[in-house]
This record gives structure tokens, sequence and C-alpha cells, in this order.
């Protein structure tokens, strides 16, 4: 029964997992709210330059875009850091899991460059690797309660 449990969660694992990559594909590279069209077009090379000119302009641009673009970036990849560990045979740890994280987003943040869509940021590569990181974190947490909850579940049967 336990082997069976296992096998669904990584085969509901991998649909989520699979959903939250089409949802964010069209974020990136589709959605008009987002600002998705060629007038965006550009890159930022240097490390903080949008962070700390997003921050600084606050009161122009507003709370809401500063949110949906930090805060934004952030939330994007959490769900990468949390199903990411659950996908393969084996766990991922945390270091494997953050790098494949940096990767994927350095591969999404390419090909808004190549196809000229949105523009290529290293800060939403800091950003996202962070929300992968976060992510992994409540991996983690998550994984440790379901344990402890199957654990007494589990005494509670043998007894």
């Amino acid at each position: 029964m336990l082997d069976k449990n296992i096998g669904l969660k990584r085969i509901l694992s991998w649909i989520l997992f699979l959903a939250y990559l089409m949802v964010l594909v069209y974020l990136c590279f589709f959605s008009e709210e987002m600002g998705r069209n060629h007038s965006s077009y550009g890159y930022n090379l240097v490390p903080f330059r949008e962070i700390k000119r997003y921050y600084t302009h606050i009161d122009t641009i507003g709370t809401y875009i500063f949110v949906l673009n930090i805060v934004g970036n952030v939330v994007a990849f959490m769900p990468f850091g949390f199903f990411r560990p659950l996908l393969g045979v084996k766990k991922l740890g945390i270091f494997k899991t953050v790098i494949q994280g940096a990767l994927f987003s350095l591969f999404i943040e390419t090909s808004q460059l190549l196809v000229q869509v949105g523009s290529f940021d290293v800060d939403d590569i800091i950003l996202n690797t962070l929300g992968t990181f976060a992510g992994y974190i409540m991996f983690s947490l998550f994984n440790a309660i379901y344990r402890r909850i199957i654990k007494n579940v589990w005494k509670f049967q043998k007894k």
C-alpha cells in the first residue's frame, strides 16, 4: 500500500509540475498583461540594477508594479523548488535543486532575448533562484510534517 502511495504522489507531482510549467511559459512568453511584446525587448546584465531601480522609484511606478516584478519573480519559481525534488527516483538535495532552478531561469531569460519577447534581466535570474530556494525550504517543511503524520498514523495502525 505504501508503494502505491509513493507512485501516486510521483504521478500527481508530475501533473502539477507540468501544469506549472505551462502557466510559466504562458506568463513569460505570451501574456500581454505581463508586457510580453516586442516593445519591452531589452536586456540588463548588471546585478541588482533593476531591483534597485524598482525600489528607488516605488513611489513613481507604484506598489503593484513593484510587487508584480520583485515578489512575482520569487513566487514564480517557488513551485519549481517545491516540486523538482519529488520528480526523480532519488530526491534531489537543496544545492542541485537551486542550481537547476537557476539554469532553468537562465534558459527562460535567454529564450526571451532570442525571440525578442520580454527582456533578459540578470535580476530576474537572481530573484527566480531565490524563489527556487524558498520553494525547496517549503518542500522540506511539508515533507517533515508529512513524514511525522505518516509515522504517527503507522504507529496507530500497528496497535
